[in-house]
């Protein structure tokens, strides 16, 4: 029995509605996961449509129902604008009066909106500890500089959007919030140490991974003092070794856009896409060319075809994710 390896990607669309190549790529590739941009949101009917569609594409060539993900954490990471509520930053949010209420008022209401017009993944929250005034990029969006503060207002999100029906997805693995750097631009170094990172980034992981969060999101950064060269998107020991063996985890690792400049900088999205399988990530995410998609699958296809990926790394992936599909989809 042939394995479906579209499963194994998460793909972008280009517009607001229904287009053809979308279609192209669900009926002959087999892609059923799709992420939502501002680009195709102009109102929640449009966008209740949009994603009913496709819902009924994948439906129509036997495919399962689509994990539909969209970045809505709030401030300036948020695709959907009004009529859908708007919110500070989290970090704003979490450094308020009562950063609970207000962190718990978020997921709630963030989660619902989401469910109504059909999408059923959010990637957040970010899980990154980021200290304050220090030039780093994702102060803004980081709950905190406190490991445990993290911690625990990231499970709290986490819990009050899963409740709701929506899969969160800490991100981003093993913690981006010492990176000055924007990965979309470029690849980021991390120097800390490795006692640094295990000892202080990794608490809201691991905390977030204990709560069940249904995925988390690897970080396209080279840590320089645990993996040495290797972004850990495409690195063996840290999703595979640490995620896994260390701590324990196995609920979906989805990788950040592998279109960033920090994979295309460094060599092909088709290469970085079947290193990051092997390395231990479950879905691949690519968030805006089509022709990228298509010549990223196809290599796959061949690297499972030559076994350059394991029958046992297809089966680990497709376990995971049909576990996770059955909880929040059905």
């Amino acid at each position: 029995m042939s394995i479906n390896l579209g499963k194994y990607f998460m793909v972008g669309l280009p517009g607001l509605d229904l287009d053809s190549s979308t279609v192209q790529l669900v009926r002959d590739l087999g892609i059923h996961n799709f992420i939502i941009f501002s680009r195709n949101v102009e109102s929640p009917e449009q966008l209740r449509k949009l994603c009913q569609e496709l819902n009924a594409v994948c439906r129509e060539h036997n495919l399962p129902l689509p994990f539909i993900s969209i970045d809505q954490e709030g401030g300036t990471v948020a695709r959907l604008s009004k009529p859908f509520s708007q919110f500070k930053d989290a970090r704003v949010l979490a450094e308020s009066t009562d950063p609970q209420k207000n962190l718990a008022s978020f997921a709630q209401t963030c989660a619902a909106e989401l469910i109504d017009v059909g999408i059923n993944m959010n990637l957040a929250p970010v899980l990154d500890i980021c200290p304050s005034g220090e030039g780093f990029f994702m102060e803004h969006r980081s709950l905190g500089n406190d490991p445990h503060t993290v911690g625990k207002l990231g499970c709290l999100i986490i819990e009050e959007m899963q409740k709701l029906g929506v899969a969160a997805c800490g991100k981003h693995f093993p913690g981006l919030g010492a990176a000055k750097i924007d990965p979309h631009l470029h690849l980021p170094t991390v120097t800390s140490g490795r006692d640094q990172i295990v000892n202080r980034d990794l608490i809201p992981f691991q905390q977030a991974m204990d709560a069940g969060v249904a995925a988390i999101m690897t970080s396209h950064t080279i840590y320089s003092d645990i993996d040495d060269g290797i972004p850990a998107t495409l690195s063996p020991f840290i999703l595979s070794t640490m995620a896994r063996d260390q701590m324990g985890y196995d609920g979906l690792i989805i990788t950040d856009d592998l279109e960033m400049g920090a994979i295309e900088n460094e060599g092909s999205i088709e290469e970085a896409c079947v290193k990051s399988f092997i390395a231990g990530a479950d879905i691949l995410l690519i968030c805006h060319d089509h022709d990228k998609i298509r010549r990223s699958l196809t290599a796959f296809k061949e690297a499972v075809a030559n076994g350059t990926v394991s029958a046992q790394r297809l089966q680990d992936s497709g376990r995971r994710i049909d576990a996770a599909h059955k909880i929040f989809i059905g």
